[in-house]
């Protein structure tokens, strides 16, 4: 067990945790007290959980949010999803093997148990959002529920050990976001008129305007004046072959293994998706000592900032843009990935292929709002209002700040004396939420003498911490004081604020005062557990990744006022200076494409459109060429949508073959969702037991 712990990390502290003892298979286990079952089995090597009904091919993690069924298991005779249950101490954990037989349950349900409890505003969610929103009604007297499926608060921002960006003023730019998520957490659950319930999950919203919930497994009825979306969202999976092996899951999944349960899933990780996402994803991975072996984005330029790419790059990853990924191949889990070049139209290149050893593949390409609590809301004549992800994806930042603008919107409403939200409000949470902009040249100073900024962010992004922290203001914006490209200006005094702050990590410091002909060069450095030590030579990179050559690292300077982000000063010859970015910590060999002949995986030649239910593009696209443009029939005739997801991942993936079939989407009736957002055992809805 212990290998596939994480001892050591840049960021997190490890916590002492009791062991535990459980059953897998009937095998004596250990696990930590707390943790999930999904954790405590990769934590002993264990990623495949059973086999499917259907195909017999292999099952285990994807989304690790309790939105799929692939990671089910039998506790204790029970069907659970093992990423949403904790291990108990002499629990016992079985594969499902086929169709798991059921529990028999004698007992008479007593209908008189379920709780009906009123509030004003129920907030559905967590995460940065919801927090923000409920710090702002608490603190204007509104009773607030706030619910949330996970046992602790703070959403996506429990798994970000980067700094933030966006203001600091408005979105604590240049703090971690897990630090974020504590601070947030900590005003809620002090706000005597806010009542939060973890491990609780938002079933249904009922046409009689109640809200069924799951509270530490029991069932209650909220009835609220106002719901508040702030569900997230969930990440769309990827048609290629072999797409259903196991070792294939998304970024939040990986994240959540990694930075919230210290777990290592992988030890040759290859990430497909160039968004902020799979761009940061890839950066937790070498913080958490795993290789990175590539990325592939099929755009020409990564969607995510500039900086969270060229960070990758400078360490070590390639980036493969205008790429796509072909076939997973292995047994029954991942042995290799295969990608190709393509061109405009997104149609593979013969002959650029090229095959890589890996045993995880992780799928960041996109996400969509978590949105059916609100339409349900509508339906049933609630006023309901969505913030963050579930209304709109964007970054943390941005659904911080629309989380305090939506909280003070509903608490006015509601009768608190609160003045009209300013326009300017408006505006900003506009600016916080832009898309990466414009890339430019960068802005370098030409002094030689003393100490100076070298400021390598050179794309329009929502961020400003450098220009709050500088004491001497010697860092300015141009334009615009969020959007705008900082540059510098003025008296810099050598303190390094701005090197430790920036969260892309792209500002260097060049001290002349000691030498003009090989100044010193400060580095920020967060991956530590990947060990420099003072004397060694390291492989300097500029913007773009490329080598500028070895320099010498003179000193390392640790000190717990930097956030943990440690300097490492070079001694480097003045005409590299100020080209000197970062340095490469991953071999090459870790990255090489590798002749060996990818083996045939245990589903046949085709793209698995449902996993659930195993039904194939080919199926769907055949119906589709016979004229049925129903989703709903196809879920008729294929059973694509009808397994335990409820079509959370099939239904974006259908909607793609009818875009490639040339059909436009406002021509296709769309599915029609079932009732329920999660599997329930029905005799919860009886007595609420």
């Amino acid at each position: 067990m212990n290998e596939n712990r994480i001892k050591v990390h840049p960021i997190l502290p490890i916590p002492e945790r009791k062991e535990i003892s459980f059953y897998w298979n009937g095998k004596l286990l250990k696990a930590l007290e707390g943790e999930v079952i999904s954790s405590a089995l990769f934590a002993n090597g264990i990623k495949i959980f059973g086999h499917h009904p259907k195909d017999g091919s292999s099952q285990g993690m994807y989304c690790a949010n309790g939105q799929c069924a692939k990671c089910t298991v039998i506790a204790n005779g029970i069907p659970v999803k093992s990423c949403m249950v904790e291990v108990t101490l002499g629990m016992h954990v079985e594969s499902v093997e086929g169709l798991p037989v059921l529990p028999q349950v004698d007992e008479e349900p007593d209908t008189s148990n379920i709780q009906l409890l009123k509030f004003d505003v129920l907030i559905i969610g967590g995460g940065p959002s919801g927090l923000s929103a409920a710090i702002e009604l608490g603190t204007n007297g509104i009773k607030t529920l706030l619910v949330d499926d996970k046992n602790e608060l703070g959403g996506k921002l429990v798994l970000q050990t980067h700094k933030f960006f966006g203001s600091v003023e408005d979105s604590y730019a240049g703090t971690r976001g897990n630090d974020i998520g504590k601070m947030l957490a900590e005003k809620v659950m002090q706000n005597p008129n806010i009542e939060v319930w973890i491990n609780s999950t938002a079933l249904y919203v009922y046409k009689d305007k109640k809200v069924g919930i799951i509270k530490d497994g029991v069932y209650k009825l909220i009835l609220p004046k106002v719901v508040l979306n702030a569900a997230g969202a969930r990440e769309k999976f990827l048609r290629f072959k072999g797409n259903t092996l196991s070792g294939i899951y998304g970024a939040g999944a990986f994240q959540t293994l990694v930075n919230r349960d210290l777990v290592r899933p992988t030890n040759k990780l290859f990430i497909v998706g160039g968004g902020n996402v799979g761009l940061i994803a890839g950066y937790h991975a070498l913080q958490a000592g795993i290789d990175v072996v590539g990325l592939a984005e099929a755009m020409s330029r990564c969607g995510g900032y500039k900086v969270h790419a060229d960070k990758l790059k400078r360490l070590g990853v390639p980036i493969y843009t205008s790429h796509t990924v072909l076939k997973a191949s292995g047994k029954e889990e991942i042995e290799t990935v295969t990608i190709a070049q393509i061109d405009e139209k997104f149609i593979p290149l013969v002959g650029t292929e090229k095959t890589f050893e890996c045993d995880t593949i992780l799928i960041a390409v996109g996400l969509e709002p978590v949105n059916e609590f609100a339409e349900e809301a509508k339906t049933a004549g609630i006023k309901v209002y969505s913030v963050g992800d579930a209304q709109e994806i964007a970054e943390a930042s941005s659904a911080m700040f629309n989380g305090k603008i939506a909280g003070l919107k509903i608490a006015k409403e509601l009768g608190a004396d609160i003045e009209e939200i300013p326009q300017s409000w408006y505006e900003k949470a506009e600016i916080l939420k832009s898309e990466p902009g414009k890339i430019n040249s960068m802005i370098i100073p030409t002094d030689e003498d003393g100490v100076m900024p070298i400021i390598h962010c050179i794309q329009e992004i929502p961020c400003n911490p450098c220009i709050t922290i500088c004491p001497t203001n010697s860092i300015l914006i141009k334009d615009d004081p969020i959007l705008g490209l900082p540059y510098y200006e003025g008296s810099c005094i050598g303190c390094g604020k701005c090197v430790t702050i920036c969260p892309g990590l792209a500002i260097t410091l060049v001290d002349f005062r000691k030498d003009k002909k090989f100044p010193i060069v400060t580095l920020p450095y967060e991956v530590s557990n990947h060990r420099v030590k003072i004397g060694e030579k390291v492989r300097c990179d500029d913007i773009d990744g490329n080598v500028l050559g070895d320099f010498e690292i003179i000193d390392i300077v640790d000190l717990k006022i930097n956030n943990k982000t440690v300097l490492i000063k070079i001694k480097v010859p003045k005409s590299f200076a100020k080209k000197v970015v970062s340095f490469t910590i991953q071999k090459e060999e870790v990255t090489l494409a590798t002749d060996k002949k990818p083996s045939d995986s245990v589903i046949a030649d085709q793209e698995m459109v449902c996993l659930c239910e195993r039904v194939t593009a080919g199926e769907v696209r055949e119906l589709i060429k016979k004229g049925i443009v129903d989703i709903n029939q196809i879920k008729a005739l294929t059973r694509a949508g009808m397994g335990a997801c409820g079509a959370k991942s099939c239904d974006n993936l259908i909607k793609q073959i009818f875009r490639q079939e040339g059909i436009p989407l406002q021509e296709i009736e769309p599915n029609t969702r079932r009732p329920l957002f999660v599997e329930v055992p029905l005799g919860k809805f009886a007595d609420g037991k």
